[in-house]
């Protein structure tokens, strides 16, 4: 029995050593960035301009792999499985740790004990819009409609498991009105049937219907941020109408297995944070009503928890029950 303990332990200290030792001269190769979503949306955007910038920080290559499959749970899984060397990091937030999970049992990774959180990137928040022929101008005059109307409305959103689809189904349940769900893989189809007519109400990202808005096309009435948006200052906020728990952003984050060395991990979250203050993060943060901030590592692991905490039972609520 001492023998098998000290064999157990003398492995355990010597995994230790070698994950030291390669702290000590981390990175002396390639760093892969996974991202569990097809190029061009908003986890690709971060995934590569991080990258870029972590590129220039350390002096070796950082780069994007996209992994598509199960609304990003599997190229997360994949990260999870990984040797937790600092060489496989992957681009983590609500849609794959908390949403995702949430909704599927079999996710194949716990989003907390799995993960070494890094990171905070940032998130943008959901606006909701209506069509002009609505004929409504403020949330106040879309809940009075929405009440009188005993079929229910049609709303939009980029998908199902989505902030802006959870927002509207808390709304609905909480308010007892009829909010029915037309879901597109993405916001782009979702704004063409919104203008179109084929359904009368969105909850989307500002980059997904600001220039709708700015054209007059959509009229917006709420927005999901924590304080009103400079390019939108007449809207209200959902805190200001009286819904302080439908504060939410489609919010993304750096993530790597559980057990990297605390050299690396604080290592990159330093340069993640100077990061955002590079020109390109700031256009990004103007032009997509991006909201972040820098979190330390224990800060970030401790969001990460309180999304999960706030989002699962509202998730139970509104979504499993259907």
């Amino acid at each position: 029995m001492r023998r098998v303990i000290g064999f157990a332990l003398g492995a355990a200290l010597a995994t230790l050593s070698s994950l030291a030792a390669f702290a000590d001269d981390w990175p002396s190769r390639p760093v892969r960035i996974v991202v569990p979503f097809s190029a061009g949306g908003a986890a690709d955007t971060f995934g590569r301009l991080y990258a870029d910038a972590l590129t220039a920080a350390f002096g070796k290559q950082f780069y994007v792999e996209n992994r598509l499959g199960a609304g990003g749970l599997i190229a997360t899984a994949e990260v999870a499985r990984a040797k937790p060397d600092g060489y496989t990091l992957g681009v983590s937030g609500i849609p794959t740790h908390v949403l995702g999970p949430a909704m599927n049992n079999n996710a194949g990774f716990d989003p907390m004990r799995d993960f070494t959180h890094i990171a905070f990137f940032g998130g943008a928040p959901n606006v909701f819009v209506v069509r002009p022929a609505l004929a409504v101008h403020s949330f106040g005059e879309f809940m009075a409609r929405a009440k009188g109307e005993s079929g229910g409305l049609a709303y939009v959103s980029a998908g199902v498991g989505t902030v802006g689809n959870l927002v509207a189904e808390y709304l609905a349940a909480k308010t007892e009105i009829r909010l029915v769900h037309v879901a597109y893989k993405g916001g782009a189809n979702a704004v063409l049937d919104l203008i179109a007519g084929r359904v009368e109400v969105g909850l989307l990202t500002y980059s997904s219907v600001g220039e709708q808005i700015r054209a007059g096309s959509l009229v917006p009435i709420a927005v999901t941020a924590s304080a009103r948006l400079p390019q939108m200052p007449e809207v209200p906020t959902f805190i200001e109408l009286g819904y302080p728990e439908l504060v939410a952003t489609t919010w993304f984050a750096l993530s790597g297995p559980a057990g990297m060395p605390a050299d690396i991990v604080t290592r990159l979250n330093r340069e993640v944070v100077r990061a955002m203050d590079r020109p390109q993060m700031r256009q990004l943060a103007a032009q997509d009503t991006i909201e972040t901030r820098a979190m330390s590592p224990a800060e970030v692991t401790q969001y990460f928890q309180s999304e999960i905490d706030k989002w699962q039972p509202i998730i139970a609520r509104t979504i499993n029950t259907k």
